[in-house]
């Protein structure tokens, strides 16, 4: 298992292909930025992840817009 929580910007491309190379069976990614969050999940299910549960918010931040979100991803074998 692999657990990610990048910056507002997201993985770099060469992280995801790394940890894909490593193949996890699970990679946890925490993220405070949903668009980032799309884009890498995009990325990942290229390298043969996909989203195993619902996304989950979590709400550390109350009162303000910012959300933090948890997705685990499982590797599907081809």
């Amino acid at each position: 298992m692999i657990v990610v929580d990048p910056p507002r910007k997201g993985l770099d491309e060469t992280l995801i292909e790394s940890a894909s190379q490593m193949a996890p069976e699970r990679i946890v990614y925490v993220s405070c930025n949903p668009a980032t969050l799309v884009r890498d999940i995009e990325r990942f299910a290229d390298a043969g992840y996909a989203v195993a549960d619902p996304i989950q918010p979590v709400d550390q931040f109350p009162q303000t817009p910012h959300v933090e979100s948890v997705t685990v991803l499982n590797r599907i074998d081809k």
